[in-house]
């Protein structure tokens, strides 16, 4: 077979495969099998096409060229936006935040825009109805803890993780409701509106999915692509911003942002998407589906998060490491290959949460899921002692936390009875009898036994009391 037609300003690759290449699409696949020698000569761009961290590049003609030039040349500004719907992030934005954390380190500029305005729209993309309307109160506190949630993670990326010898790129927090209030109805409509047209919009994927749908789609919902288009537009005007990064189901409003700057100031800007992160039923991660990972404490632990990476099938390990770290790839290959020779001690799964949690909550908050983890699976005593009343709280979420004086010659039943671990009477004293009650890891089947220090009680006053399988209580004794 013979190789195909060379493009001009291209070297294609060919891999005794047989492709189609429709004139009519407007998205560049960067996981193509036709590989260009300008990509390659990018470094940035290379590494994110071997990492697959990036999906589609828009437009075609000029994400194949001129964008990896463009990033070559001189340092760009790159944005990505995250709409402030809950008062954290979840790991479903977490791949678009380190795709923002590799153009840093490479020297490029980045922003990460708030959607304290857009909140109130609503993104149709992805959602098969409204979302709720929020109140600014709301949307307040949630760009205060989406704000905080950027500053931590891009903290410690300069911490642990930043490897740039010429310099870290600049790193923005902007919030979009700040341009939005100079705006009326009448006048948004009259300067930005007269330059999108309605087949277009009628066109986007997210559209056409919601008008088939049984609830159809709000005026306010299909606006939202106007708005997304014009924060491209203001960061491109006010912050000389070039490039867009979003998820996959934010390619239409990708070209919206593209084609409003191309009509109105003649300028090529380029949107990028990265792959969405989906369960192991595949559907995607986020709120909406109600199995989110946070990436604040208060609503995942570091330990909960830890357990979540450390928990991924061998089959999805690999790639993680290459996404969701900054391992470089021969690093990543040389996991992998522990993990092939003794896949039952599960290297990878173990480096991979580990980088993950320290990139999310720090060197602290790793330590903290380790403590953790020995604690609560490895019933390490010491772990136990070492740990803090927070870090307790977290781990055992549902347990109940009892702050009691120490009177002298409290045995283990009077210590259940107060807590309201087992009922008082004859069934009470038979579950410690009958060997149901433990504390810190060891069983407790003496109902007599008067509270030791060191033993049921820890060096960091606190007791840990479980009642049968899964039923815990935290016990901080007040007097020591």
């Amino acid at each position: 077979m013979a190789a195909p037609m060379i493009a001009k300003g291209w070297r294609w690759a060919w891999r005794h495969r047989c492709f189609i290449l429709s004139k009519k699409t407007r998205c560049f696949c960067l996981r193509s099998e036709f590989i260009s020698t300008t990509s390659i000569r990018s470094g940035l761009l290379s590494s994110f096409n071997k990492r697959g961290i990036i999906k589609d590049a828009f437009p075609d003609s000029a994400a194949q060229v001129e964008l990896p030039r463009l990033l070559q040349n001189a340092p760009q500004t790159v944005y990505c936006g995250f709409d402030p719907t809950a008062d954290s992030l979840h790991i479903g934005n977490l791949l678009a935040i380190i795709g923002l954390l590799h153009f840093r380190n490479a020297g490029h500029n980045v922003i990460a825009l708030i959607g304290g305005a857009t909140a109130q729209i609503g993104d149709p993309s992805g959602k098969t109805t409204e979302r709720e309307k929020l109140s600014n109160d709301v949307v307040e506190d949630n760009t205060k803890g989406i704000r905080e949630n950027l500053q931590r993670i891009f903290t410690n990326h300069e911490l642990y993780y930043s490897s740039s010898d010429s310099g870290l790129g600049t790193f923005t927090v902007l919030n979009n409701a700040s341009w939005y209030r100079g705006w009326n109805v009448v006048n948004f409509l009259s300067e930005v509106g007269r330059h999108f047209r309605m087949g277009t919009l009628l066109s986007r994927h997210s559209v056409q999915t919601r008008l088939k749908s049984a609830e159809g789609m709000s005026l306010t919902e299909f606006s939202y692509q106007l708005f997304q288009a014009y924060d491209f537009y203001h960061l491109n005007q006010c912050h000389d911003c070039r490039i867009q990064l979003g998820g996959t189901d934010q390619l239409g409003n990708l070209m919206s942002g593209h084609d409003y700057i191309h009509k109105v100031t003649g300028q090529e800007v380029y949107g990028l998407t990265v792959p969405l992160v989906t369960s192991s039923t595949g559907d995607k991660l986020g709120k909406t589906g109600g199995n989110a990972v946070w990436l604040s404490r208060d609503r995942t632990s570091p330990f909960e998060l830890y357990q979540y990476f450390l928990r991924q099938p061998d089959s999805a390990v690999e790639k993680y490491l290459k996404l969701f770290t900054f391992l470089s790839l021969a690093e990543v290959d040389q996991v992998i290959d522990l993990q092939r020779q003794d896949p039952g001690k599960r290297p990878a799964q173990k480096r991979l949460a580990a980088e993950v949690t320290k990139l999310v909550h720090g060197k602290e908050g790793l330590e903290s899921a380790k403590r953790c983890t020995s604690a609560l699976f490895h019933s390490s005593l010491q772990a136990l002692q070492q740990m803090s009343d927070s870090e307790l709280q977290e781990l055992f979420r549902e347990a109940p936390f009892c702050e009691l004086l120490l009177e002298p010659g409290t045995t283990v039943l009077e210590a259940c009875r107060r807590v309201e671990a087992v009922p008082h009477g004859a069934r009470g004293y038979r579950m410690v009898t009958e060997g149901g009650v433990w504390i810190n890891h060891s069983r407790a089947d003496n109902p007599d036994q008067v509270l030791i220090p060191g033993q049921h009680i820890l060096a960091n006053g606190l007791t840990l009391l479980r009642v049968g399988k899964k039923n815990f209580y935290i016990i901080r004794w007040l007097n020591l």
